[in-house]
């Protein structure tokens, strides 16, 4: 490891992490460095579906805003 820094966690926090180790000698480290890389991982995918959501918005609306639907729901 490189530098070390110190950071203080409630004592809750600390419990929380204990509880989520995947074998007992886990660090605290490894725990942080883990979470981290599965948040990125999961805001990038979010990032991805915001992305597709955007770009089906117009097809979509094309596709449900049309006449010939709208003749059926009055049939």
């Amino acid at each position: 490891m490189g530098e070390l820094s110190t950071i203080q966690l409630p004592k809750h926090t600390i419990e929380q992490l204990q509880n989520i180790k995947e074998y007992p000698r886990q660090t605290y480290a490894e725990l942080i460095e883990k979470m981290t890389e599965l948040f990125i991982n999961i805001r990038q995918r979010n990032q991805y579906d915001e992305f597709l959501h955007k770009i089906q918005q117009p097809k979509m609306k094309e596709l449900w805003n049309n006449k010939e639907d709208e003749a059926w729901e009055n049939a």
